[in-house]
């Protein structure tokens, strides 16, 4: 299973865009996006769904039982 980190990098990386581009469009630092993809952040469920947003993804949360 990727982390969050790796699937925006991933992503980012298929629709051909750079981390400062994507953090522009999306409205979040540069900064934190470098760090969200290197798994060094905890963003708030806001920044994250404006970057998720921005790239075409969506979280899906299952429930293991």
């Amino acid at each position: 299973m990727k982390t969050i980190g790796e699937a925006i990098k991933e992503r980012r990386g298929i629709l051909n865009i750079t981390q400062r581009e994507l953090a522009e469009i999306a409205g979040v630092g540069v900064n934190t996006l470098t760090k969200i993809e290197r798994g060094e952040a905890n963003p708030s469920l806001r920044v994250l769904q404006r970057i998720l947003d921005t790239l075409g993804l969506e979280i899906r949360i299952g429930i293991r039982q």
